[in-house]
């Protein structure tokens, strides 16, 4: 990355400009703009990158996040056999009704907390 330009430099390209006198005029506008411009050009570069650091995490999460939420349904489903069959197989409908309320109210919290992310 270039460096920026310090201020002791600006004071020492004017010193130098006086001793050289009118003639150089151009030369050193000239450099003096280069120098502005190189500036100018790493300060872009680093928030470019920057920018794009955020846009590809951003990306990453939200890719991840649906994948937690496809991986979590999954889960769910999964459990839901057997547990459904302790839970009606054990206590009837009313053991059933509160493994899937229990399934229900995991999936929820999981996709509420998602949300406030």
């Amino acid at each position: 990355m270039s460096t920026p330009l310090p201020r002791e430099d600006l004071v020492a390209a004017m010193a130098a400009r006086r001793e050289l006198g009118p003639d150089y005029d151009d030369a050193f506008v000239e450099s003096l703009v280069d120098r502005i411009e190189e500036t100018l050009r790493a300060r872009t570069a680093v928030q470019q990158r920057e920018q794009h650091l955020v846009a590809r995490t951003a990306d990453r999460q939200a890719r991840g996040d649906r994948g937690s939420t496809l991986a979590l349904a999954i889960v769910s489903l999964v459990a839901a056999i057997p547990l459904s069959g302790i839970g009606a197989g054990t206590e009837g409908l009313a053991g059933l009704l509160t493994v899937w309320i229990g399934i229900v109210l995991v999936n929820v919290a999981f996709a509420v907390r998602s949300r406030a992310r």
